[in-house]
């Protein structure tokens, strides 16, 4: 009796027999072996073929799709080398938003990475002298110049700045805060855990709301090492409250013999109300009223890369300049070559809405981005329809990163309704386009899709993703 066909027994699915060998399937893609080496190729076809087999054995498996192993070992291996990190479109209404990266660099500061990263520099030697040099050193005029401060210092972020000051001036001592300013930044960043891993004992005084002068004298103790005022920029107190600024702080520090170091958070370099925006304290003006220390970040309202900058005397800079942890807390080569180009912008304030991308988008007027919305209506409401209508909006957008929290910035975008009314189906909205080659981050609010445009600088990042969108939606 003939035996029935295997083709006809098994239909249109593949048997685990009819798979080729690792060897073929690399001989057949030799030109992917060519672009990307054996060892990826191989180990991508090996994890592909046992896949395969699996659902073979399982009677699972599709004869087509042996015809399209080359193209699809190819898909493997070309997302495989994706990166994890990529550019995204931020439409969540917060401009320097911790999560999306906060600050955008300057092109003065991406051409001078790119310029320096691919090629031996300077970092750490001193070309005058033909000697081994500092890294400070390439930095720490430009510094002084801008905050007037003796000294200079950076290293890899403002916690860091911060842990780095209070161990150097306050380890094996008591340091005197605020009560009203023992923040907690995000990332579990609080200060009593600071001051214990620095080594300091932690002195509470005052109440939550109210701190007065004569609190912080009646704390000091021959065991004191440092006073320290932290500016509460994540949060706002508001009421019967009373505070000790810096120029009064000062002159009961140093009579004392004491340091006093205020933390500054999101850092500013200019007066920002020049531009409608809220001022921040700036570390010039605490310099001038006595502090020795000022600690702030280069990634928030500065404008630059990730990195903690000190500012302050030379005799309380020198100290923590020496202090051992220095080291393991230094800014490496790349953010410092972005955070010099980023400082040298402020030598020219005139053009600094202009050259910091950051203060662009924070300085958009609110009638040009509901010109944008209007514009990009039509477009975004055919690629989701049917299921979703669109609408413009008004909508207040925020600065971001604890920079200001309850100040808002008019702003003007889309909002998308789900037709069904569900609240899954504007999820399921929101992941496509997450999903989509740039991805697209809205934010979900009162049963709507938002997509504040004040961060979209360039439309065309939007509307060429829109017929994807529409497919995906399918």
């Amino acid at each position: 009796m003939k035996a029935p066909d295997e083709s006809v027994v098994h239909g249109s699915k593949a048997s685990p027999k009819e798979l080729p060998a690792l060897d073929k399937l690399l001989r057949d893609c030799a030109a992917l072996v060519a672009e990307h080496g054996h060892t990826l190729v191989a180990g991508e076809a090996r994890a592909l073929l046992d896949a395969l087999r699996s659902r073979a054995v399982a009677g699972e498996l599709p004869r087509a799709e042996l015809e399209a192993l080359p193209r699809t070992l190819s898909a493997r291996v070309h997302a495989r080398m994706q990166p994890n990190m990529r550019a995204v479109l931020n439409l969540t209404g917060t401009v320097i938003h911790t999560n999306l990266g906060r600050s955008l660099l300057a092109d003065a500061a991406l051409q001078q990475v790119l310029a320096l990263m691919g090629s031996p520099n300077n970092l750490e030697f001193d070309l005058e002298a033909g000697a081994r040099g500092d890294r400070d050193d390439l930095i720490e005029g430009l510094l002084c110049e801008l905050t007037g401060a003796e000294a200079a210092t950076v290293v890899n972020n403002n916690a860091a700045a911060v842990l780095l000051g209070i161990a150097a001036l306050a380890r094996g001592k008591e340091a005197i805060v605020s009560r009203g300013e023992l923040v907690e930044i995000g990332g579990a960043f609080r200060m009593p855990d600071v001051m214990s891993a620095a080594g300091a004992t932690l002195v509470e005084v005052g109440t939550t709301n109210r701190t007065h002068a004569r609190d912080y004298e009646q704390a000091i103790t021959p065991r004191t090492g440092l006073i320290v005022k932290v500016h509460t920029s994540n949060y706002q107190v508001q009421g019967f409250t009373a505070a000790v600024d810096e120029a009064t702080l000062a002159p009961i520090a140093h009579a004392a013999g004491l340091p006093l170091m205020t933390d500054l958070g999101s850092g500013a370099l200019v007066d920002l109300s020049q531009w409608g925006l809220p001022a921040e304290p700036l570390p010039q003006a605490m310099l001038a009223a006595g502090c020795d220390v000022v600690t702030f970040s280069g990634d928030k309202l500065l404008g630059g890369p990730q990195a903690g900058l000190l500012v302050g005397s030379k005799a309380a800079v020198g100290k923590i300049r020496k202090y051992p942890m220095k080291r393991a807390l230094r800014l490496s080569k790349l953010p410092f070559a972005a955070l010099e180009a980023t400082l040298r912008l402020y030598l020219r304030p005139e053009r600094l809405v202009q050259d910091l991308p950051t203060l662009r988008l924070l300085t958009r007027n609110q009638a040009h981005i509901a010109e944008l919305a209007q514009r990009l209506l039509p477009e975004v409401a055919a690629a989701v329809a049917p299921r979703f209508t669109v609408e413009t909006l008004a909508l207040q957008s925020q600065i971001g990163s604890g920079s200001l929290p309850v100040e808002r910035l008019p702003s003007a975008g889309l909002a998308i309704t789900a037709v069904d009314g569900r609240g899954r189906t504007l999820e399921a909205l929101a992941a496509a386009l997450r999903g989509l080659p740039r991805p697209v981050i809205g934010r979900i609010h009162d049963d709507r899709l938002l997509l504040d445009l004040r961060c979209l600088e360039e439309p065309a990042l939007l509307t060429s993703q829109l017929g994807v969108l529409k497919e995906a939606l399918k």
